[in-house]
């Protein structure tokens, strides 16, 4: 969205928020900035439109009407009851529950916009502790084409960029119709309709390499309705993404949500008396499966393969130690303090 397009939409929402009269076009023509600048008046009502039309797609209510039986056209209008965001009541766990999630996010600008998402929090009057340590501090790591192609998405534009090839070191230029942008057994990928080979294809992140540029109109690229971007990902498998191995795990009951989305239960199980899930899951990525599975800290145990349990129970011991002598110690993926 341009600078002056923004603008003229804030514009308009705090003039239809000033008054309690139903504002006419022509009259809002003459008081929001950019308006003005319209050719005609056939191009100022197709802008008032589209405007209006975003306005709303984005959870604005703006209300036509008129003030009397006598006004010929009618106006518009944003009622403050149903504009403004409603009293926030957290509980102290939810809002730890909120401060924690700001903190996963390992992206400079997906953690711009959790911080001002608690800015918006505590202007609501709810006060969030982000000071307090976890032992286990897990991170949602994003690839660098992450943000321009969920920009992209979200404004219905397609985009190129060049793309590697695993095993392959030449790269070669992409055009593609994002659909989304979605997590397969911890890697990101982008899935949509590829203009170059005219067939729906998903392209991993990591593998994009340089920049990623949006091209064409907004509004042009739109996503397939009942379309699933998951079973797209996980039916283009190739070769290389071939399990090697396959681990049994423990989950305790209510947790490892993740986890338990790839895994294969096979049976009830108790760990040091609590109740769990034991679960079988493919090994893809022997490294990346271990630092998914350390995230979740005692609540998940690793049965076997034993080199996964001991690539697990070290990044579970680096954890404890980072917490300094108040953190809990770890062995076999349980907690022991």
């Amino acid at each position: 969205m341009s600078t002056a397009r923004a603008e003229r939409l804030v514009n308009l929402v705090l003039a239809l928020l000033s008054t309690r009269q139903y504002l006419t076009a022509e009259r809002i023509r003459g008081i929001v900035g950019g308006y003005a600048d319209a050719p005609s008046d056939e191009a100022f009502f197709r802008m008032f439109e589209r405007d209006k039309g975003e306005l709303r797609e984005l959870g604005i209510p703006i209300e036509t009407g008129r003030n009397s039986v006598f006004d010929g056209v009618d106006g518009y209008r944003i009622a403050r009851r149903d504009y403004e965001l409603g009293e926030i009541d957290l509980a102290p766990d939810e809002a730890a529950a909120v401060g924690l999630a700001v903190r996963l996010w390992d992206s400079p600008e997906l953690t711009g916009q959790a911080h001002g998402a608690l800015v918006k929090l505590r202007a609501a009057g709810v006060e969030i502790d982000e000071s307090s340590r976890a032992p286990i501090q897990p991170r949602v790591r994003t690839e660098a084409a992450f943000a321009p192609m969920l920009a992209a998405v979200r404004e219905g534009r397609a985009v190129r960029f060049e793309y590697r090839r695993a095993g392959a070191a030449e790269r070669r230029q992409r055009t593609l119709e994002p659909w989304g942008v979605v997590s397969w057994r911890g890697r990101w990928y982008v899935v949509g309709h590829d203009r170059d080979r005219d067939a729906t294809r998903c392209f991993r992140l990591s593998r994009v390499t340089g920049t990623v540029t949006p091209i064409g109109e907004p509004g042009e690229v739109a996503r397939p309705a009942e379309t699933n971007l998951l079973e797209i990902v996980a039916g283009s498998a190739t070769p290389e993404q071939a399990p090697v191995a396959t681990a049994r795990l423990w989950a305790a009951d209510g947790a490892a949500a993740g986890i338990r989305r790839g895994a294969r239960v096979i049976g009830k199980r108790e760990v040091d008396g609590i109740p769990g899930d034991e679960l079988e899951l493919d090994v893809y990525y022997p490294d990346g499966l271990a630092r998914w599975i350390a995230g979740y800290g005692p609540d998940v145990l690793v049965i076997e393969p034993d080199v996964l349990a001991k690539a697990v129970h070290e990044r579970l011991v680096v954890l404890a130690e980072a917490a300094g002598p108040a953190g809990a110690s770890y062995e076999g993926g349980r907690s022991t303090s």
